[in-house]
């Protein structure tokens, strides 16, 4: 029996992506100035027109594993309707929209310095969405990312991972902030009761951390949950607690902090991840991507 096309209705798929962009379909039906029982309809006919179920009707709504196919199929033939639409266009301006997934320290360090001319040369407009370096993946894999900088080294089907270096990282704290906590240098009974600055709940260095060197787990002790890289170095600095910083950001305005592992430094290997087949300006910037950052973070061993 020969595959058949599907005919997706642009109503539907308009609908099933505002009902996972926003995680409800009350929510998507704001956006698009529906019902809600309106979208319900469009999304339940594009089920019935696909034979499966897209959407796990929860709080927030996701997107099932066929659903989230489907959506890394319509972001990538909007990413081709764009760029595409953009190379014709000969007295009118149309950048092209991308989304990316990556870490906070990625973004905080090296992406914008090494990246901002390409961006500009390619007229490239972002939407970064920014998560720790080891959920990135998922932002791909369920179509919210075009593609991502982040931890998983294995690619997923129909994509490729270039290896990009390595992010160093330093666990420090404040001169004051040791003297309190650490009057004797670290160890593992301070450490049960010195406060830590993780960026978030998923954030697991210090974490890995603390578990591997003194056998302490998450519970074991206090923790700051302070996102975003300059806040959370600012929280350090300042004396709030201890953590991991990415050594790209220790310079002179760093100087009263204190390495307080300096034999065991975190290294995290990073990857970029894209689609196999890509436009002309998203491989373009793939390429500028994979380059800058082995510039800055150091080729790959295995390159």
């Amino acid at each position: 029996m020969k595959d058949t096309l599907v005919n997706l209705d642009p109503r539907q798929t308009e609908a099933l992506r505002a009902v996972i962009e926003t995680g409800s379909f009350e929510q998507a039906a704001v956006r698009l100035h529906l019902t809600a029982s309106a979208v319900s309809q469009r999304v339940r006919a594009l089920e019935s027109n696909l034979g499966n179920p897209l959407v796990v009707r929860s709080r927030p709504a996701r997107a099932t594993p066929v659903g989230q196919r489907l959506l890394q199929y319509l972001h990538r033939v909007m990413q081709l309707e764009a760029d595409l639409a953009s190379d014709l266009a000969v007295e009118r301006y149309s950048p092209l929209l991308l989304t990316i997934a990556l870490n906070a320290d990625t973004l905080g360090t090296w992406f914008f310095p090494a990246l901002a001319q390409a961006l500009v040369n390619e007229e490239v407009l972002i939407d970064l969405i920014v998560e720790d370096q080891d959920h990135t993946y998922t932002l791909l894999e369920s179509g919210m990312a075009i593609g991502c900088i982040g931890s998983e080294e294995k690619p997923m089907k129909g994509c490729f991972a270039d290896a990009l270096g390595v992010m160093r990282y330093r666990l420090v704290a404040s001169k004051s902030f040791c003297q309190r906590w650490f009057p004797q240098g670290m160890n593992r009974n301070d450490a049960r009761r010195a406060p830590v600055v993780a960026y978030s709940h998923k954030d697991t260095l210090q974490a890995g951390f603390l578990e591997n060197h003194f056998g302490l787990l998450p519970d074991a002790y206090p923790c700051h949950y302070v996102p975003g890289t300059e806040p959370h170095l600012a929280a350090i600095c300042h004396g709030l607690g201890y953590g991991m910083v990415p050594e790209l950001l220790l310079g002179e305005s760093t100087g009263d902090l204190i390495d307080l592992a300096p034999d065991y430094p975190c290294d995290v290997k990073l990857y970029w991840h894209s689609w196999k087949v890509q436009s002309p300006r998203m491989e373009a910037l793939s390429k500028q991507i994979v380059d800058a950052a082995r510039v800055v973070l150091g080729t790959p061993l295995s390159e």
